[in-house]
């Protein structure tokens, strides 16, 4: 039975570890990108980058493993539980931005800037946003 124990309390102690690094790692990117966007400014392009999610991942045309990272995405999003609590301030609300970034990166890198394009519910400043976080250049 000790060794069972020892087993979890090793993985238990593996994903706190790696969770406090990645907390760490979100607070200093925060702080080094601290004057680019405020929290409103994400606030504001949220549900339109919502409703691209979806139409993107509801796209055909779209590649199927830019597809499954989208509909991962929509669930962690719609989902209560983060990896930050959003109760935290600035961190809590970090870790959504990160994580939609990195799979919207993803996805639309492969979906393409024009597939983006024709999907974005939003204003031109917010698909010009989408495509810069994206690392896509503005059309």
């Amino acid at each position: 039975m000790s060794e069972w124990w020892q087993v979890v309390v090793g993985v238990a102690g593996g994903l706190v570890l790696v969770w406090l690094v990645l907390v760490l790692l979100l607070w200093l990117e925060q702080r080094k990108h601290s004057g680019h966007a405020t929290l409103m400014d994400l606030l504001r392009l949220a549900p339109d980058v919502v409703r691209l999610l979806k139409r993107l991942a509801s796209d055909s045309s779209v590649p199927i493993g830019a597809r499954i990272w989208l509909g991962v995405l929509l669930v962690y999003l719609i989902s209560p539980i983060d990896l930050i609590p959003d109760f935290i301030p600035v961190l809590g609300y970090a870790d959504d931005a990160l994580v939609v970034a990195i799979a919207l990166r993803f996805a639309t890198r492969r979906a393409g800037g024009d597939s983006i394009a024709k999907h974005w519910p939003g204003t031109p400043a917010g698909l010009a946003a989408v495509l810069r976080l994206a690392g896509l250049p503005s059309s």
